[in-house]
C-alpha cells in the first residue's frame, strides 16, 4: 500500500496537518511511520477520513465516531445509533422546513400589519416549538 506523508494527506483531504494529529491523538488514525519529520501514512487512510468527515456532518462527535472502528480498524457500526441520529436529522428537517415556510409567508403577506394577519400569529406561537 501507498504511504503518503501528513502534507499529502492533508492536500487531498482538505484536513488540515493539526486536525490530523488530533485524530491521531484521539486514536482515530494511526500514522506507519515517519520521513525525517513527517509521519507517514498508509493511503487508505483517506478512506477513514471521508468516513469521520461523514460522522462528524451527522453530527456525532469524535469520541461517537471512535467507537465505530473497532480495534482491527473495520467498521463496528451501531445500527441502532445511527437510526436514532437519523430520526434526529429528520426532526430537524421538519422544523427547518416549517421555519422556511413560516419566513415565506411573513416576507410575503399582504396584511400592512403582521399582527392582523393570523398565519403570522401560528408561526410566532410555534417559534418556541422550533427552538427545543
Amino acid at each position: 500500500m501507498k504511504e503518503l506523508d501528513i502534507r499529502e494527506i492533508a492536500d487531498r483531504t482538505g484536513v488540515t496537518p493539526s486536525a490530523l494529529r488530533y485524530y491521531e491523538k484521539k486514536g482515530l488514525i494511526k500514522p506507519v511511520g515517519r520521513n525525517g519529520l513527517r509521519r507517514q501514512y498508509n493511503e487508505n487512510v483517506i478512506n477513514k477520513l471521508q468516513l469521520i468527515a461523514l460522522g462528524q456532518a451527522a453530527g456525532f462527535s469524535l469520541n461517537e465516531i471512535a467507537t465505530m472502528f473497532s480495534p482491527e480498524n473495520k467498521l463496528a457500526l451501531n445500527r441502532v445509533q445511527l437510526l436514532q441520529r437519523a430520526k434526529d436529522i429528520d426532526g430537524t428537517i421538519r422544523k427547518l422546513q416549517l421555519l422556511s415556510r413560516g419566513l415565506k409567508h411573513v416576507a410575503c403577506c399582504t396584511k400592512t400589519e403582521h399582527s392582523e394577519c393570523e398565519e403570522f400569529k401560528r408561526i410566532v406561537s410555534r417559534g418556541l416549538r422550533l427552538v427545543r
